[in-house]
């Protein structure tokens, strides 16, 4: 069945870095069109970037534009978030999710667990 583990959360202080791992497994992955979704102090629950493949098309909600930027290894069913100048707000628990309509939800399904991002000085 479908697998997605998060890691790479942990403890920053404003304006700090983080990069975020999801590890896919039990689906084709690298067919499938893949994001990053957010639960917050700033909204429950929204995705933040989607990405169609390996080097494919990316799309960011203004909130994160400049600040994260999404990447994946289709080869080896990776993806990754690496973000920067983390604020606040930012803290919460973040999920990688699978597009499977033809546009994300505004509440992805947590397949995982998620990984912790508690954003404190």
């Amino acid at each position: 069945q479908v697998q997605l583990v998060e890691s790479g959360g942990g403890l920053v202080q404003p304006g700090g870095s983080l990069e975020l791992t999801c590890v896919a497994s039990g689906f084709n992955f690298r067919t499938t069109v893949m994001g990053w979704s957010c639960r917050t102090r700033r909204k429950e629950c929204e995705w933040v970037v989607t990405m169609t493949r390996a080097g494919g098309a990316t799309n960011y909600t203004e909130y994160v534009k400049g600040r994260f930027t999404i990447c994946r290894d289709d080869d080896n069913g990776l993806m990754y978030l690496d973000m920067k100048n983390l604020k606040t707000e930012d803290t919460g628990d973040d999920f990688c999710f699978l597009v499977t309509g033809e546009r994300p939800p505004d509440c992805p399904a947590a397949w995982g667990r998620g990984t912790h991002i508690p954003v404190s000085s």
